[in-house]
């Protein structure tokens, strides 16, 4: 159903349809021919020059949704206006006036709207419309400005595309029509660009295989969000690799979260100073009395504050020549204090100084002994972490160095107050030493500058979203507001800017792993071939990877007779091929060879079941010897991608999971648990770097 009437109480009042039609016309967007009445017109002869049938519409104060008040009559002939207009102002008294129209013709009945997102700004929606909208929910979404390939996916992508394509014997609708007018609405200089924008909704957009008509418009003006003031543009070196830290809030008496830094510190190497007002070390740190103190006498980059909210704004006023200052503290505006979140950054900008957080836990960088997280560092690589929450990242540096992850820069952001992850993310584009991205996001804060970020990075990055089945739009005033959800939105954002989007924390580490070993290696062809042993493992692969939404393409016939003789029975994707501790560790490699030379696979996804290889016998060896195999295809087959699937590790005893990731890993192959993670990795992986 609609919104109710008193919903769009947040926006102004809306704008009359014969007023939002005349700038559809200027804007080259069709309507029907129509006229504009008063309220109690004398005659209806201006109505006398349109084509019946003929529809009678009334407007004025409060009249958003016109079929509901009963302000719509549709199928009249001329001669019944008067008597229309006469019992529609008995049912909607106070009207202002009358809209007459020419009658669309029938065709597929579509919505097109526009809204704007407090935290992306303008976004498009399309799909099916009329009385189908809200209970067909079938609806695509993009941030403005919209591509003609935006346009023409946003409309593949329903499924209701079989209805634009003509079915049943029916003939297509004129798509080159339909895609002009999504590009005059959500394009460059389209409408979005104009508009005072709360809600703009066609609805129905009527798509005939003759063209297409706006029959009914909406919009609901909105004053455009206040700017957002930033702390500008940082050189985020010196955040990663500081010449020397201090830490604020480290106690002589008694263990805080200060001295547990202070000690992380200490492990790492980096040079080192504890503020403190009195005194002259702390747990065997020497101590100066301000951050200023700290910044003229130890070359201080970064510094950590972990004091009470109520202070941190007049610790980090005295920050004045550290470039970074990351406030730990929580309390701010995620506690609903966002007065003293404003308080913080204000004083960060008064002090010449960068704020990272607050309610964050800090920067991990092996290269430049940065870290937050205990039990030493991992070695230096090239993943990049950008995090909302600092409890996440902790896991996943922890989890996915123990599963071959290398970072290169980790920085957690907390609320954003003035260092952005938009911001972050322009500059790891410049990086050196990155060449993959994870981000995850909970509140973007900086939409539309993420947004863009993402759209020019030109390394592979990955999303996951906390919070994406939230807030919703429950004060919508219009089917577009309703149907623009937080989840739909990501989907959107991921979908325009090439970045994979995962729903777990385990596949965001298993897609970095993916691109880590994958993301700069051409590839040949596409397609995806999974071979492993029998049974039904082939099954339960073939449903993980159509879950993915990932395809297993079949196999060349002609070169069946070539897999028989190399002892393969079964023939198919996935393939099965004997695999285990009597088998030849040799077998898949080859097997993978000939199905190559016949037809090029992107991705080839070998598993193995880890039990049986010790339900069957009594030595790691043969699982050895066969990660070995398959790295040895790696090398003479560098335009493939390999990935490793071992099922049942936990049978294995201790120690020789590790082993097998290090072979794989050298030879630049991701080791995955289950099928469902190389799944998503693989399907994540998508055509990033492919010939």
């Amino acid at each position: 159903m609609s919104a109710p009437e008193h919903v769009h109480e947040h926006v102004q009042e809306h704008v009359h349809e014969h007023v939002v039609k005349a700038m559809l016309r200027e804007a080259g967007v069709p309507v029907p021919r129509g006229v504009v009445l008063p309220p109690d017109p004398r005659d209806f002869g201006a109505a006398g020059e349109l084509a019946e049938p003929l529809v009678l519409k009334a407007f004025g104060p409060g009249l958003v949704h016109k079929s509901e008040a009963g302000a719509v009559t549709l199928g009249l002939r001329a001669a019944e206006l008067p008597g229309a207009a006469a019992r529609m102002r008995e049912r909607v008294p106070g009207l202002a006036g009358f809209l007459v129209e020419e009658q669309a013709a029938a065709g597929v009945e579509l919505i097109v709207g526009l809204v704007r997102d407090a935290a992306f700004g303008p976004v498009l929606l399309a799909g099916l419309g009329g009385v189908w909208t809200e209970t067909l929910r079938d609806t695509a979404l993009r941030l403005c400005p919209v591509s003609e390939p935006d346009a023409r996916r946003m409309l593949a992508s329903l499924r209701a595309a079989p209805l634009l394509a003509g079915s049943r014997g029916l003939p297509p609708v004129d798509l080159a029509a339909l895609v002009k007018l999504l590009l005059a609405v959500g394009g460059p200089g389209g409408l979005w660009e104009r508009l005072e924008l709360g809600e703009f909704e066609l609805n129905p957009v009527i798509a005939t295989p003759d063209g297409v008509t706006a029959v009914d418009a909406r919009h609901l003006p909105a004053a455009p969000p206040p700017p957002v003031t930033r702390g500008g543009t940082a050189d985020f070196l010196p955040l990663f690799e500081p010449r020397a830290v201090a830490v604020v809030g480290a106690s002589t008496t008694r263990p805080t979260f200060g001295n547990m830094f202070l000690d992380f510190y200490r492990a790492a190497g980096v040079p080192l100073v504890a503020v403190h007002p009195r005194a002259e070390e702390v747990a065997g740190v020497p101590a100066v009395r301000s951050l200023a103190e700290a910044a003229a006498t130890a070359d201080v980059d970064y510094a950590l504050v972990a004091v009470p909210a109520e202070r941190c704004a007049e610790v980090v006023a005295q920050a004045a020549g550290v470039p970074f200052v990351q406030v730990m503290s929580g309390g701010f505006g995620e506690a609903g204090r966002a007065g003293l979140e404003d308080e913080l950054a204000a004083a960060a900008r008064a002090a010449g100084t960068r704020l990272l957080g607050p309610n964050c836990m800090g920067v991990y960088c092996p290269r430049g002994r940065q870290t937050f997280v205990g039990g030493g560092m991992g070695p230096p690589g090239s993943v990049a972490l950008i995090s909302q929450s600092g409890g996440l990242a902790g896991e996943v540096i922890k989890v996915g160095e123990r599963r071959g992850l290398a970072f290169s820069r980790v920085v957690t952001v907390g609320n954003a107050a003035d260092v952005t992850p938009a911001e972050l993310l322009r500059w790891l584009a410049r990086d050196e030493e990155t060449r993959a991205v994870g981000l995850y996001l909970e509140d973007p804060r900086d939409g539309r500058e993420l947004f863009e970020a993402l759209r020019a990075l030109d390394r592979p990055v990955v999303l996951l979203v906390g919070g994406r089945t939230g807030q919703g739009r429950a004060a919508a005033a219009s089917h577009t507001g309703g149907l623009v959800s937080d989840r739909r939105l990501w989907e959107a954002v991921a979908e325009q800017a090439g970045a994979a989007l995962v729903t777990s924390q385990d596949d965001l580490i298993g897609v970095l792993a993916y691109f880590q070993a994958h993301g700069a290696r051409p590839a040949d062809g596409d397609g995806v071939l999974v071979v492993g042993p029998s049974g039904g493992a082939s099954v339960l692969a073939a449903d993980a990877f159509d879950a993915a939404g990932v395809c297993l393409d079949p196999l060349p016939e002609h070169v069946a007779g070539e897999l028989r003789g190399l002892g393969v029975a079964a023939f198919g994707n996935p393939l099965e091929a004997p695999v285990g501790p009597r088998g030849r560790p040799d077998l898949v490699p080859a097997v993978v060879a000939a199905i190559l030379r016949a037809r090029a696979y992107r991705d080839v996804v070998a598993h193995v079941n880890v039990q049986a290889f010790f339900t069957y016998g009594d030595t790691p060896e043969p699982l050895y010897a066969y990660t070995h195999a398959l790295a040895a295809a790696q090398g003479a087959l560098p335009r493939t991608r390999f990935t490793l699937v071992t099922r049942n590790g936990e049978c294995a005893p201790p120690g020789v999971e590790d082993e097998v990731r290090r072979v794989a890993a050298a030879a630049g192959i991701p080791v995955y648990r289950s099928m469902e993670a190389a799944a998503a990795a693989v399907a994540a992986g998508g055509d990033h770097g492919a010939a």
